[in-house]
């Protein structure tokens, strides 16, 4: 874990992340994490002020992890393509992993986050310092494909950064609504999207 550089520390949230697996974060319990940590309650309080501040790093590193296995699998699409096609072609198949009704718990959970920060100043803290790292890794990416002229130079990375985000927390929408749409033509629609607004005129470079 990035932020967490203290041993006790990282295995204190590294239980409490795996606990939210199979519980709401009201459901954790103090024994709870001391049990499956094997971390002594006095530990746990040098750490982490009480267990409402444990939990909310835990929800803090969900939220931002799901981002950062995207910028991962993004990284060599920009720096390994030989071609803007090939780029776009690695883009396209990103949106289809983050779009899929399978990353629909994952979607709904950042939602579910997001919402609780709104009344938690804390969490709302933890939230702002991950999310602006994500927006300038995301942000450093598509700087990166516009120095290779595969995207066009006349918007802002950082503001492509946060649309990229938001299109994948809207779809939430959808997770939620009966019947969904069909998910072909959301991607359909993503693709056009990136493609007609990020991507350069000059193709094959």
């Amino acid at each position: 874990m990035k932020r967490a550089q203290h041993p006790t520390r990282e295995r204190l949230i590294a239980v409490t992340v795996e606990m939210l697996d199979d519980r709401g974060p009201g459901e954790i319990t103090v024994d709870d994490v001391l049990s499956l940590s094997g971390i002594s309650k006095g530990s746990l309080y040098h750490h982490f002020t009480d267990l409402a501040d444990l939990v909310d790093e835990a929800l803090a590193y969900r939220f931002a992890h799901y981002v950062d296995l995207t910028v991962a699998a993004i990284v060599p699409i920009v720096t390994d393509s030989k071609t803007r096609d090939e780029m776009f072609a690695g883009i396209a198949r990103i949106t289809i992993a983050t779009q899929s009704p399978e990353s629909r718990p994952n979607r709904l959970e950042r939602v579910e986050t997001v919402g609780r920060a709104a009344r938690n100043p804390h969490l709302r803290e933890l939230l702002n310092n991950e999310q602006q790292r994500l927006n300038g890794a995301l942000a450093d990416l598509i700087h990166e494909g516009q120095n290779k002229r595969w995207f066009s130079a006349d918007f802002d990375p950082l503001a492509a950064a946060v649309l990229i985000q938001a299109y994948t927390l809207g779809r939430a929408l959808d997770d939620i609504t009966e019947p969904h749409l069909d998910p072909q033509a959301w991607i359909d629609l993503i693709d056009r999207l990136v493609l007609k607004t990020f991507g350069a005129e000059t193709k094959g470079k």
